[in-house]
């Protein structure tokens, strides 16, 4: 761990619950794959390693994107918005990044006042547990 590390995090704004909302986009066309949490460790990690590192609510445990399934999340860079209360990681994501199979996690539309699903499972779901769900 490192002092500039340190700074890093002490920038972030945190929730009560020690979390902040994470973005991950792709880094090259801009798609916006997911929406995950972090904590303290999960940036550390994520910064050291150069890989996803994220929180898991529902196992409440850290979890690295892709540490069952196989789809990576390559850390390019780590942003921070202007309030400093969530971030924004650009990623090389090998494969789906959603848990459904999908490429992203945005895959239902409002549309003709209803949920559309505009976007069908590249893998089945069963082949990437089991990762997280949060």
């Amino acid at each position: 761990m490192t002092e500039a590390t340190e700074r890093a995090l002490d920038e972030i704004k945190f929730g009560p619950d020690g979390l902040v909302p994470a973005i991950a986009q792709q880094h090259d066309t801009g798609e916006v794959l997911m929406l995950a949490w972090m904590n303290r460790e999960a940036v550390r990690i994520s910064l050291a390693e150069g890989r996803a590192c994220y929180w898991s609510r529902s196992r409440q445990a850290l979890w690295r994107k892709g540490e069952t399934s196989g789809q990576v999340q390559r850390l390019h860079e780590l942003r921070l918005d202007c309030d400093g209360d969530a971030v924004l990681l650009l990623v090389e994501q090998a494969g789906v990044a959603c848990h459904t199979g999908r490429r992203n996690c945005f895959f239902r539309a409002w549309r003709n006042g209803q949920w559309s699903v505009i976007a069908t499972p590249q893998i089945p779901p069963e082949q990437l547990y089991p990762e997280p769900r949060d």
